[in-house]
């Protein structure tokens, strides 16, 4: 019987227990035809227990599956009925069916029209060069989200009443002359953006490789772009099912909205909750084997005012592979006696790893007592540096900072992850910030409590990741200039405070990749060192930032979305492309895939900070009679192969 042939049920009530036991019937027969162990006498009490389930309540009814059929009913069986019987609420045939999403291979004409448009965008040049599977998979993700926002917008406008109705051959001409602009958009967007990447190149010192090789992005983009399309189009199809679920007892409207949001979030779950901690998982285990694997080529220290030595408190298995490469590196005492001419100290380096506690304050307090154990309380400098993800500590701060005071310093430093900075962000961004406050308070309390003409000069110091955390110990400017004698802070992240209080209020006039602050009296932000002197003479203690115009970790900002930044309405700094542009949705995109690659570039651009803190240093805390020729002298020396 069809449904417009079957009476109406009397009631709610009753008409719920037809169907489920109409369902159930029909799986009963499905069983035996299927082979399943019911038997022949199991299924005809099925049959009629749906029957007297038409005029009978269903509440009332023993669930034959359950009470009869236990023991002698397959499990796979079992479960085909308990489908049927939820499927049922779902395909209630007096519902209105679900619209089913287009094939994969159609296209809708907006969509396809911001498609290219959105794909010329991406194009487009950017602050740093890209090899052509990191274009490939910006332009896909790009032409994606073009697809995705002239659907959106002609979906709003046809909910607001405009529709027009087209005419066949009006269609037909639209996709030709999509087809046409097309053909000659996507070979001439590709031709100027390869001309965009070559002058990108040059600007930041790298060589240009061959163009012809990047013709392999288009159609990898456009895999990319179609499989994006397709999981976006899934989404729609189930917040569709969501919703006609949802209309058996709601009206229409709420049933869409129910339907939309909880794809939305089952979608978000998904990422959040299956598909990032599998990848933090994988990647914590692959982290945490490498952390524990030894360095070619790194030794063991011998001296007591490092860190892992046969005299330390810290054992050097437990110190990690980044912790061990930082204890056993840095200047001897016969290279910086060779430099300077002059009697020198082996430079202190304390450092704790992971495997010292689980608690960051413990293992903060493991360092202050190695820095006590190897008199870095008694050094001239006293610099507390804030680690990156994996306990990475820059080579060149650190030696820049002993060979300008000959070894009279000393270098605190801890781990507080296993992961690289990027995992250690998506995993815990309030990590680093802890780990950056537990060490510094660790530190400041002991050196507050000694003499002032006796104690070390306090300095502070990171990069990247390292930065971020460091700068979470002061609540801006005044609170850094009143407890520290002076900071460098490297290639902060977009998302660093009080960096982006400090950026926000600069000097009127001053732009935002190189702001002002009170004219330059304690805090100058530099892309180059050779800039720290051209605000004038400035007071103790000093404060530089040190970013980069080409450095996509300091300009990477969520922002980029949907509004254009101060940095890119501005004049653009010389070792930018004066073409980039800002393009919604796209410069995001095209500014994240840029980070990829940020730290293999020259130095003195992207992520790369080397010779550069040579000058910040000297001009932070130079010693005395410290001169410009010495600082000259410094970083030819820094720089000579095998310094």
């Amino acid at each position: 019987m069809t449904t417009e042939q079957r009476p109406a049920a009397p009631d709610a009530t009753s008409a719920a227990a037809a169907a489920r036991a109409l369902n159930e019937g029909a799986a009963a027969g499905e069983a035996v035809v299927g082979g399943s162990t019911a038997t022949v006498e199991e299924t005809a009490t099925v049959t009629k227990t749906a029957g007297a389930a038409q005029t009978a309540d269903s509440a009332t009814d023993p669930d034959p599956t359950t009470v009869q059929q236990v023991g002698t009913v397959s499990l796979g069986e079992a479960a085909r009925r308990s489908w049927h019987r939820w499927a049922s609420h779902i395909n209630d045939p007096r519902l209105p069916p679900v619209p089913k999403t287009p094939h994969w291979w159609s296209l809708h004409g907006v969509g396809a029209w911001f498609g290219v448009i959105f794909y010329s965008w991406s194009m487009s040049a950017s602050l740093l060069p890209r090899p052509w599977y990191l274009q490939a998979l910006a332009t896909g993700i790009c032409v994606a989200l073009g697809y995705g926002v002239g659907v959106s917008i002609a979906t709003l406008l046809r909910r607001l009443g405009f529709s027009p109705d087209w005419k066949a051959s009006r269609r037909r001409w639209a996709w030709i002359v999509l087809a046409v602009v097309t053909a000659v958009v996507v070979p001439l967007a590709f031709f100027l953006g390869g001309h965009a990447q070559t002058v990108t190149a040059e600007l930041v010192g790298m060589p240009v490789d061959n163009r012809w090789f990047h013709v392999l992005a288009i159609p990898v983009a456009a895999l990319v772009a179609v499989a994006l399309i397709g999981l976006f189009r899934a989404l729609i199809q189930l917040g569709k099912i969501f919703a006609r679920f949802g209309s058996r007892f709601v009206p229409v409207l709420p049933a869409k909205i129910f339907g939309t949001v909880t794809a939305v979030v089952v979608a978000v779950l998904l990422v959040q909750d299956g598909v990032l901690p599998g990848i933090l998982a994988v990647g914590g285990r692959l982290a945490a084997q490498t952390d524990q694997a030894d360095v070619p080529g790194v030794e063991q220290p011998v001296e007591p005012e490092r860190s892992g030595s046969p005299d330390s408190l810290v054992d050097w298995d437990g110190m990690g592979r980044n912790g061990k490469v930082f204890v056993a590196g840095g200047p001897t005492v016969d290279e910086l006696e060779e430099f300077s001419g002059e009697p020198a100290m082996t430079p202190v380096r304390a450092y704790a790893g992971l495997e010292t506690s689980d608690d960051l304050r413990e293992v903060a307090a493991t360092v202050v007592a190695e820095l006590a154990r190897e008199g870095g309380f008694d050094r001239e400098v006293l610099a507390v540096a804030t680690t990156t993800g994996s306990g990475w500590v820059n080579e060149a701060p650190s030696t820049s900072l002993e060979y300008l005071h000959n070894g009279d310093t000393a270098i605190a430093a801890m781990q507080y992850s296993y992961l690289p900075s990027p995992l250690a962000f998506i995993a815990d961004r309030g990590t680093p910030e802890n780990a950056g406050r537990a060490l510094f308070e660790a530190v400041y309390a002991v050196w507050d409590q000694m003499p002032e003409d006796s104690r070390p000069k306090l300095v502070v110091f990171g990069e990247s990741l390292g930065s971020y955390g460091g700068q979470a110990a002061f609540s801006g400017v005044d609170d850094m200039a009143a407890r520290v004698d002076g900071a460098l802070w490297i290639g902060s992240p977009n998302f660093s405070e009080p960096w982006g209080r400090i950026t926000d209020e600069r000097d009127a006039g001053s732009p935002e990749r190189l702001p002002v602050v009170d004219g330059g009296d304690h805090v100058r932000f530099v892309d180059t060192p050779d800039g720290l002197p051209d605000l004038g003479p400035w007071e103790a203690p000093r404060i530089v930032y040190l970013q980069h115009a080409t450095d996509p970790v300091v300009w990477w900002s969520p922002d980029l979305i949907l509004r254009q930044p101060d940095w890119l309405k501005e004049d653009l700094a010389p070792s930018v492309n004066p073409d980039m542009q800002w393009y919604p949705f796209v410069t995001f995109w095209q500014v994240t895939v840029d980070m990829v690659f940020s730290i293999d570039m020259p130095d003195g651009y992207g992520h790369s900070y080397e010779l550069g803190t040579v000058d910040s240093w000297a001009a932070i805390v130079p010693p005395e009679g410290w001169t410009a020729a010495d600082t000259s002298a410094l970083r030819e020396w820094v720089a000579a192969p095998g310094a």
